[in-house]
């Protein structure tokens, strides 16, 4: 069967069921006053557990309130509480390398970053030894396992970033086996840190590389030394004083300290039988004052009750925060406020909220979730997975948008995650009715799957679809593919994470009301079906579904 004809089909068994008050076209003014309002520097560049945090939290009440909402959080509650560990490092009284050519000092934020999760007034690693572990996979599945049993406890963990068949040439074993240039879970910073966690590592370091991340150096600094961790409810603590990376230069370095070439070693880590390596010789000392503190800080739920069905949801998420005050950039501005990650995101759910609420009342429950702490590691829905106000098996589907694109209408839009659930059939659909074709995400091996709200509900089965332009260029009615690439690269090069995302009155905003637009329309159809969407078949998260909605 051909793409088109699965369309139609598709497009058959949809209801289109939105009513005229919810297909109005989502005003552009109404998003960028949002967006200008929520940057103003008042809100101090929205930090969780800030001044900045209050009043954003006040304002989003107030939103939801004047449209109509009825409070979604527990116990009636607007907001759901969220416990965090705050810390922040400062200038290192001691960070060295000792090598048998002598001790290397190390510039923080030049050679290395730093941050830590534990409340540690010093972090602290006293001549801790070095080991690379590759990839640090352990994949039971693939049959792969970088650490061959490998003690960690005590040491410091050196990781590369991606997977391992990231950089695979073709017909070498590997290629293929995690993706290819897809990234899987496996390749996440994240995932890396909490391995190294879970074997008692002190310290994890991962080997800078902008093209296998998917941003520069630049991004892995912005947070000077600051780090967010949900509170875990035991007391318990990670085993890491500092996690961080090290830049590609000092990494070369580093290893080359050891006598080894990590050139080599990188070749040597693309393969099963790879076995962790000693940077004999060389260890590492840090002694930096760190100011911890247990913040409380809030994510905002509303709720748009279902006539028929009202304990079945369909959830929309954002988040508010951005990442607060920094370093003066080149015009004096300090507030990192993300205009675009994600007060543009939030601003796309109050107008959606807006138009459902104008409309008759839905089938089954809307429920629009404004996210604290995404920037900190998704942790606000994360806290929120862990402990949910609504049953995640009642849960029938979340839709989740950070960062859109500002360069125009787009014949596409770009499906991020593809051959995981059912959702990227509904984008195809309501795409087709829009006009517009479906492109699969030409950069996966920046992994944006794993990297957005969304992921905390995919990871207990619930079926997602991102909404993100980052993940590829967009084909622009005005520039094509290649004026869509201009705008990712400049955007992610130049003011991801970055005080330079800012509203600017050259954006273009008619690419994310499509974007915007089609959202609302999956959500809405939702909300006034008897549809279930499903994981497909090899989905990882197929088994945390279960059966539901039978």
């Amino acid at each position: 069967m051909s793409k088109r004809t699965l369309v139609a089909a598709a497009l058959a068994a949809l209801s289109f069921a939105v009513p005229a008050a919810a297909q109005e076209p989502i005003s552009e003014a109404g998003l960028i006053q949002t967006v200008r309002t929520m940057t103003d520097d008042w809100f101090q560049g929205r930090a969780p557990g800030t001044i900045g945090e209050e009043r954003t939290i006040g304002y989003l009440i107030g939103r939801f309130q004047a449209l109509g909402l009825e409070p979604g959080g527990p116990d009636g509650q607007w907001i759901q509480k969220v416990p965090l560990l705050h810390t922040r490092l400062g200038a290192p009284q001691q960070l060295e390398l000792a090598t048998a050519q002598g001790k290397v000092p190390l510039k923080l934020g030049t050679d290395i970053y730093l941050s830590t999760l534990r409340n540690d007034a010093v972090a602290t690693v006293a001549s801790a030894p070095l080991v690379f572990v590759g990839y640090g996979v352990t994949a039971p599945e693939r049959k792969w396992d970088d650490f061959k049993g490998q003690d960690l406890k005590g040491k410091v963990a050196v990781f590369l970033i991606n997977d391992p068949d990231f950089e695979a040439a073709k017909g070498e074993a590997v290629a293929g086996k995690f993706g290819g240039k897809a990234m899987t879970y496996y390749g996440r910073w994240t995932y890396k840190f909490e391995e190294a966690a879970r074997r008692g590592a002190v310290a994890a370091l991962i080997v800078h590389d902008a093209e296998g991340v998917g941003y520069g150096w630049n991004v892995i600094t912005s947070p000077g030394g600051e780090n967010y961790g949900l509170v875990r409810k035991d007391g318990s603590q990670t085993s890491l004083a500092v996690q961080g990376w090290v830049s590609h230069e000092q990494g070369d370095r580093l290893f080359a300290s050891a006598g080894l070439d990590l050139k080599k070693l990188r070749v040597a880590a693309r393969s099963a039988k790879f076995r962790p390596v000693e940077l004999k010789g060389v260890t590492l000392s840090a002694a930096i004052p760190n100011a911890p503190e247990v913040i409380t800080s809030h994510n905002v739920l509303a709720r748009l009750p279902g006539s028929e069905r009202p304990d079945e949801v369909i959830m929309f998420g954002a988040h508010w925060d951005a990442y607060g005050e920094g370093k003066p950039d080149a015009q004096g501005r300090i507030y990192r406020a993300g205009a675009n990650d994600d007060a543009l995101g939030i601003a796309a759910l109050l107008e959606i909220a807006g138009q459902m609420k104008s409309a008759p009342a839905p089938k089954r429950s809307v429920v629009f979730a404004a996210w604290t702490a995404e920037e900190r590691g998704l942790l606000g829905s994360e806290a929120y997975a862990v402990d949910p106000v609504y049953p995640m098996a009642k849960t029938v589907a979340n839709l989740t948008v950070d960062v859109l694109q500002t360069a125009g209408k787009a014949r596409d839009v770009v499906l991020i995650g593809k051959g995981q659930s059912s959702m990227e059939d509904e984008l195809a659909a309501f795409a087709a009715k829009q006009g517009r074709t479906v492109t699969p995400e030409n950069l996966p091996e920046r992994g944006l799957f794993y990297r957005a709200d969304h992921f905390s509900f995919a990871k207990r089965g619930v079926p997602v679809l991102l909404m993100m332009s980052l993940a590829g260029a967009s084909d622009l009615v005005e520039g094509g593919r290649a004026g869509g690439q201009a705008w990712i690269d400049d955007y992610t090069g130049r003011c991801y994470h970055q005080a330079c995302d800012a509203w600017d009155q050259n954006w273009k905003m008619a690419g994310a009301v499509q974007d915007i637009e089609l959202l609302r329309d999956i959500g809405w159809d939702l909300a006034n079906s008897n549809r279930w969407p499903v994981w497909k078949p090899g989905s990882e998260f197929a088994a945390a579904r279960g059966k539901v909605g039978q």
